[in-house]
């Protein structure tokens, strides 16, 4: 992860079993393990109350603020599914008298897209997709950029499979610098546009998500970083059905969430209504399916059922 601030890694290790006690309003967690460190702060599992939750800390308190502020914010959008829901805001003065700022935020359990797909197969890539965008679109309409949207800030609830934010550390303001940005899916990088912050900003880096489900270890631009990405595209059978979209994104043709995913929508309607005709083909002739028929009616279908129940869940 790069910033465009320069700001000193924070790195903070609080050992499990250690109690942290808020100044202001003296609640205390039982710190359990560490979640995770980045260039603001660390982040902990905690327990309060017997319950648990996330816990960030950090010595700069000017970015904690920033954070919690987004944070705030996205609470008031409809369906507050954007983010992880604030729990409490507070500081902490170690028996040394160094002063951290805290937030604790819902603990989202959860596993990476990467390990759904593979346990449960490629149909899922379009269902993903859906919610990922409906997403996008509300934040965007919030006046939010994601920023850092990358696969390791995504996680899978289960019932139904939705996906989730994490961590909204990144997440800037429309029309303002991007504050924080990871170079495999930050289109500066790829020499693809700016890094400022819109909503064309954040569908590039969707792609670069789901690109990076069949290039785990990631890829080198090489010599041109466009002809590049369009060449990983093209080895990646699962996104075939997507590519017109996802060619579309990567130039920055799309205005809004909400067009790429009607987009993607009819693309799947299509491909479904398409192999449906070629299966009833197949059927009067040989009597059997082929396997690349049913797997792309299994997009739409799967997409279809899970899209419409994740939109039940508050």
């Amino acid at each position: 992860m790069k910033m465009n601030q320069t700001w000193k890694k924070q790195d903070i290790e609080l050992k499990p079993g250690m109690s942290i006690s808020g100044k202001w309003h003296k609640r205390s967690f039982i710190i359990k393990r560490k979640l995770g460190s980045g260039a603001i702060g660390s982040v902990f599992l905690c327990t309060c109350s017997g319950k648990e939750y996330a816990l960030k800390i950090s010595d700069n308190s000017t970015s904690m603020t920033m954070e919690v502020n987004v944070l705030k914010s996205l609470q008031k959008v409809q369906g507050n599914r954007l983010g992880p829901s604030l729990f409490d805001v507070d500081d902490w003065i170690t028996p040394r008298g160094t002063k951290y700022s805290f937030y604790v935020m819902e603990y989202v359990k959860g596993e990476t897209m990467g390990s759904y797909i593979k346990r449960n197969g490629n149909a899922w890539v379009g269902v993903f997709m859906l919610q990922l965008l409906d997403d996008l679109e509300r934040l965007h309409q919030a006046g939010w950029v994601f920023g850092d949207l990358k696969a390791e800030n995504l996680l899978v609830l289960a019932s139904p499979p939705r996906v989730r934010f994490i961590d909204v550390g990144g997440t800037t303001q429309k029309g303002r610098a991007i504050k924080e940005y990871t170079e495999f899916y930050d289109r500066g990088y790829w020499g693809m546009g700016s890094r400022r912050a819109e909503p064309s900003y954040d569908l590039f880096a969707f792609v670069m998500v789901f690109i990076n489900l069949y290039f785990p270890k990631r890829f080198d631009k090489g010599p041109n970083g466009e002809r590049t990405l369009y060449a990983k595209l093209k080895e990646v059978r699962a996104l075939r059905v997507f590519s017109p979209c996802l060619i579309k994104a990567i130039q920055g043709k799309y205005q809004s969430s909400a067009q790429m995913k009607n987009e993607i929508a009819g693309l799947m309607y299509q491909a479904q209504r398409t192999n449906s005709a070629k299966r009833t083909a197949y059927t009067r002739k040989a009597k059997t399916k082929s396997p690349v028929i049913v797997e792309t009616n299994a997009i739409f279908l799967l997409a279809l059922f899970y899209y419409l129940s994740s939109l039940l869940v508050p």
